[in-house]
Formats: structure tokens, C-alpha cells, sequence
């Protein structure tokens, strides 16, 4: 017996990990405040949010578990950055789906 999920491409699933991650408003405005300052301190973060600091640390902890984001401890303060390698590959992966999207599709 086997998952549903693995019935689907990898790229599906690929696909449909990622859209999970961006399917919160607060994860997408974190993954724009990083990669407008390059590196953050969650409680900068916070700042920037209209959430509480833990919270900001939850969607913090998904981005990072997801693979989108990498954080560095610096003494009490963790430091928060875009993993660019694992952002451009999700770049490719929603480009490639929504180019092979777009030319398959036909009105109805």
C-alpha cells in the first residue's frame, strides 16, 4: 500500500509542497522582508508584522523546515536568510508548471 500522494509526479508533489509553504500571507511576507533586507533577526521580523513573535516564529520554523530559508544562531538572536539555491529552484519549478500550464491550456 502506498501514499496517494507518491500515485503523482515528483514535480507534482514538488509543486504542491512549496504552494504549502506560500499558502500562508505571513510566509510570504517573510520571504519578501529577507529578501529586501538579505539577512534578519526574527524579532525583526516581528517588527515588521502585524503578529505576535511567536507566531513570526512558527512561519519562521515552517520556511525553515520547508527548505526555503536557512538561520544561523547568533548568540540569543537567530538570524534568518533566503536559501537562494533552494528559492531559485522553486523559481524553476513554478515557472516550468505554470509555462507547461499555459501552453497545454484550451478554452472551453
Amino acid at each position: 500500500m502506498y501514499a496517494k500522494t507518491e500515485a503523482f509526479a515528483d514535480t507534482q508533489r514538488e509543486v504542491a509542497r512549496i504552494a504549502k509553504l506560500l499558502s500562508h500571507p505571513a510566509r510570504v511576507a517573510i520571504l519578501q522582508h529577507l529578501a529586501k533586507t538579505k539577512t534578519c533577526i526574527s524579532g525583526d521580523i516581528a517588527l515588521e508584522l502585524p503578529l505576535s513573535r511567536t507566531t513570526v516564529s512558527q512561519h519562521l520554523q515552517e520556511l525553515k523546515n520547508g527548505g526555503l530559508i536557512q538561520g544561523n544562531v547568533d548568540g540569543l538572536n537567530v538570524c534568518y536568510c533566503i536559501d537562494e539555491a533552494a528559492f531559485a529552484a522553486a523559481k524553476d519549478l513554478f515557472d516550468g508548471f505554470f509555462t507547461t500550464t499555459d501552453e497545454q491550456m484550451k478554452c472551453c
